[in-house]
């Protein structure tokens, strides 16, 4: 009787969970071959009481790579103050205002600026809302589960852009010292913020839905959707102040000391003393996308800071290509933006990024394959963060053996501030650079130049710097 209550308690839990699994699921038999590849060791039970108490990095550093770091570098630009971005998405920005105050250091030579950042993400918050407004108008006689409509209802606005941003917000609005408009907390701190201008978008993007749907006229939409705009307006000033119009400033060298006498400008004017031309046009983004062909030109679709500004574009090249690109702009003393997947092998208590500071294979008891276009293709990897790429050391044969950059995360983190890269990092987890045109050969500026292939925003390569 005992056996055969045994038997029909078995049966029922085996018809029990054959019923709950269909095709491709986790059968009993399969869950028996896994159960059965196991085979722990004392090396292995060891290993998981040290991670049941101790981070994963702390055990797979590799400690016969954690010796003192080589900060020489035979290529160098002057040094500027680190910044520090906070809890906030907005690398892109402070790596493309350190290009533009390091630029104007170099031509005046000794004179220095602190640029608000604060300013500019106002317009970039306000920018953005009317390019998630304008887009559900443009797509409203579509279907609101069709793949466009959706990326803008998912994506009202966001911290993270590139520096094509920095060139259009800069150029329409002007630029200001950090001294006059300085951060607020929201500025610093975003996510409450966005969360909360999010939900005010996507109900305001609902009912612009609507009156296309009831056949609105187009002034009516627009005027609406201005009324709308005067809302996050109005957020955006509670949470990170009214923008400056007009301002008294005094330059000061690198010594602190004022040069000259205060004169007052508006935000265009001080953009003109700082940057004294127009940015678009003047610089070239490439990347490289193994994915893809090389030399071609590419286009990223919505990929902009404002509505009437310029979709992110780029060349793809070779590594080879844009370390020759860097390393001359370098030489001349120019900083660059540049992005990277930062997260990656990076040692973040000594700012030093390796591809041997931590093995997790042999932690783990496997071995990790992919390639960078794998990497791109799965998920896996993107760029993830923008920083100012200052510093290149070379060997006796002029290639690259690391690379430095100045950081956003504050002065006191990594090296000083700074991120030292090896060059077998930097290939692989190295994504974009903008570099001024003086510094890119007449074929590279024509490849540049071609009808660019129009590639999607949610591609896995394409995400915002942050």
């Amino acid at each position: 009787m005992k056996h055969q209550i045994l038997f029909t308690l078995g049966l029922m839990a085996a018809l029990s969970t054959s019923a709950q699994t269909k095709q491709g699921g986790i059968t009993p038999q399969m869950l028996q071959q896994i159960e059965q590849q196991q085979a722990p060791t004392a090396s292995d039970r060891a290993l998981r009481n040290a991670l049941a108490a101790n981070a994963i990095d702390l055990l797979a550093k590799n400690r016969q790579h954690a010796g003192d770091i080589d900060t020489y570098f035979s290529v160098e630009t002057r040094r500027l103050s680190i910044t520090d971005q906070k809890a906030s998405g907005r690398c892109w920005m402070f790596s493309g205002l350190n290009v533009l105050r390091a630029n104007f250091a170099q031509r005046t030579d000794s004179l220095t600026v602190s640029l608000s950042h604060d300013y500019l993400f106002f317009w970039d918050q306000l920018e953005k809302a009317n390019l998630m407004l304008q887009g559900v108008i443009d797509t409203a006689h579509e279907p609101i589960d069709a793949q466009r409509v959706q990326f803008f209802f998912q994506h009202p606005i966001s911290d993270g852009g590139t520096f094509c941003g920095v060139a259009d917000l800069a150029e329409k609005y002007g630029l200001v010292p950090a001294s006059v408009q300085p951060e607020t907390y929201s500025a610093d701190n975003t996510s409450k913020m966005a969360s909360i201008i999010k939900s005010k978008l996507r109900e305001q993007g609902l009912e612009l839905r609507r009156m296309v749907a009831e056949g609105k006229k187009a002034s009516a939409i627009q005027e609406r959707k201005t009324q709308m705009l005067g809302q996050i307006y109005h957020m955006l000033v509670i949470t990170l102040g009214e923008p400056v119009r007009e301002f008294t400033y005094v330059f000061r060298n690198k010594q602190g000391k004022a040069v000259g006498t205060p004169k007052t400008y508006t935000p265009r004017e001080f953009y003109q003393e700082i940057v004294g031309q127009p940015l678009n046009g003047s610089f070239i983004m490439v990347m490289n996308d193994p994915r893809r062909p090389y030399y071609k030109t590419y286009e990223v679709e919505l990929d902009r800071h404002t509505y009437d500004g310029h979709n992110w574009k780029y060349l793809n090249l070779p590594m080879e290509d844009i370390e020759t690109l860097a390393i001359a702009s370098l030489k001349d003393g120019r900083k660059l933006y540049s992005s990277y997947d930062v997260g990656k092998q990076l040692d973040r208590k000594r700012g030093y990024a390796d591809l041997d500071n931590f093995d997790y294979g042999s932690l783990f008891g496997t071995t990790f394959t992919m390639n960078k276009a794998d990497r791109i293709s799965t998920f896996d990897s993107g760029s993830t963060h923008a920083m100012t790429l200052t510093a290149v050391d070379l060997d006796s044969q002029g290639q690259p053996l690391k690379w430095k950059v100045e950081n956003s995360w504050g002065a006191d983190w990594g090296q000083k501030g700074c991120l030292i890269m090896t060059a077998r990092w930097f290939r692989e987890y190295m994504f974009r650079l903008v570099v001024d045109k003086k510094y890119v050969s007449a074929k590279l500026l024509k490849d540049y130049e071609q009808q660019p292939v129009m590639v999607m925003p949610e591609d896995p390569l394409f995400l915002p710097d942050e």
